[in-house]
């Protein structure tokens, strides 16, 4: 395979990454209230551009970098990043020369470095996990992890404005482990996380997703906004949005959080903040995949989130809006059989 200096870098890329360091370089930190500075109920969500490009058919990870965005696809031979124009056009490619398991989200640090989430692990049958990093100057480094307590699928990446990444997994009846690394990175190295924090979410009735019901369920992707003011976690279909002080991402999903209804798609996992830091910015894989901005509405008119302290982990998801315990054990049992098959048919030799 040839090596990443075999591979011409484009400047436009250097560029980007430029922007994405001055962005995430002026981390603010802000008080709880900031996010509940949303926008109103009413506004409807917008169509930003379509993605058409072959090479993102699997549209996994999403980032908005000024008035362009950085783009993952599930899969691939080579860890790449695709850089995308207003208009959803491929401009830049930048690329590791290393053939990851499953990447599955982007984030972008507080150097202007890029993360890639090759967490996925649909059979969970990894002994680590692994997060690439691809730096402005060209840089790159590899970094691998361990679970404390056995392999999880996940593919939801948040990085903290400090620039520590938590890992949140995708979970069918809805209760998902939050994991940071427990020591120092090192590149190369193998390091353990620790579970920090466990973000419980429940059916709403929104549509959408490959999955029926249980999709309501799965976190599929993450996002931390520009300025370090919120943090967002989406299902198959729903956001929920949470205010971030400082980079205490734990304390944060301790909170309540706002829940957004996302637009129908068949299998939406990339999620990011626009530039205004108040606005959603999501995508699903298969083509034409429609980049779309939603509002967040302030919490006072917000769909609620419920919470489910009471019923234990993943209970009280099984028992929402009248919904008899079997019905979604047979939806979480359904999802489970569906995303089985799906990686028995496409499962890496």
């Amino acid at each position: 395979m040839p090596t990443q200096a075999d591979r011409p870098r484009s400047r436009a890329w250097g560029r980007r990454l430029l922007v994405a360091t001055a962005l995430a370089g002026g981390v603010a930190t802000a008080p709880p209230a900031a996010a509940e500075e949303g926008a109103p109920a009413s506004s409807a969500p917008t169509v930003r551009c379509s993605v058409t490009d072959e090479r993102l058919a699997e549209l996994s990870g999403l980032v908005v970098v000024g008035d362009q965005m950085l783009a993952l696809n599930d899969g691939g031979s080579q860890v790449t990043v695709y850089g995308l124009d207003s208009g959803c056009r491929v401009v830049d490619v930048q690329t590791s020369a290393v053939d990851p398991f499953d990447p599955e989200d982007l984030g972008v640090g507080p150097g202007g470095e890029v993360w890639v989430a090759d967490t996925g692990d649909n059979n969970t049958e990894r002994s680590t996990i692994a997060l690439h990093v691809l730096r402005p100057g060209g840089a790159t480094a590899l970094h691998r992890l361990t679970y404390p307590d056995g392999a999880h699928d996940a593919e939801a990446l948040l990085m903290a404005p400090d620039g520590t990444p938590y890992v949140v997994t995708k979970e069918v009846l809805g209760s998902s482990g939050v994991y940071r690394p427990a020591a120092p990175l090192v590149d190369g190295g193998t390091v353990p996380l620790e579970r920090v924090a466990t973000v419980n979410v429940t059916l709403t009735g929104t549509p959408g997703g490959p999955v029926g019901r249980a999709g309501q369920l799965m976190i599929t992707g993450g996002a931390v906004a520009s300025d370090g003011s919120a943090l967002a976690l989406r299902t198959y279909t729903d956001a929920y949005v949470w205010p971030l002080a400082g980079s205490d991402v734990a304390g944060a999903l301790g909170g309540t959080p706002v829940r957004v209804a996302l637009p129908e798609s068949p299998q939406g996992e990339a999620i990011s903040f626009a530039a205004d830091s108040r606005t959603l910015v999501i995508a699903s894989e298969g083509l034409p995949s429609a980049v779309t901005e939603v509002p967040v509405p302030a919490p006072a008119t917000a769909a609620p989130a419920p919470a489910s302290e009471s019923a234990g982990p993943g209970l009280a998801a099984l028992t929402q809006e009248g919904s008899p315990l079997p019905a979604a054990l047979l939806a979480a049992l359904g999802a489970t059989l569906v995303v089985w098959v799906g990686s028995r048919m496409l499962r890496r030799p």
